[in-house]
């Protein structure tokens, strides 16, 4: 496998949980935008994204595999989490 090869890889992996975070940042601004008006966007995202991706590693870590369900329901959780609690704190 080449460089190239790797970077696609890594980056098909982490799609999925990136997508989620700007989506998710995106619908939580305008869905709570007088609570999160202070939040700047970036944070919300960045966050967001972070803790899916932590929760996609984490999947392929216990199950060994990419893409199962659990993995993805697992991602949906932890961005909620991250976008709840950053709502929490406000």
């Amino acid at each position: 496998m080449n460089f190239l090869d790797l970077f696609w890889h890594v980056a098909d992996f982490a799609a999925p949980a990136l997508l989620l975070g700007v989506i998710s940042a995106t619908a939580a601004k305008w869905l709570w935008r007088s609570a999160l008006r202070s939040t700047p966007w970036l944070h919300l995202g960045s966050s967001a994204a972070a803790a899916s991706l932590l929760a996609c590693v984490a999947g392929l870590v216990i199950t060994g595999r990419d893409g199962k369900m659990v993995t993805y329901a697992a991602m949906v959780l932890a961005c909620a989490a991250s976008l709840w609690w950053r709502l929490r704190g406000r």
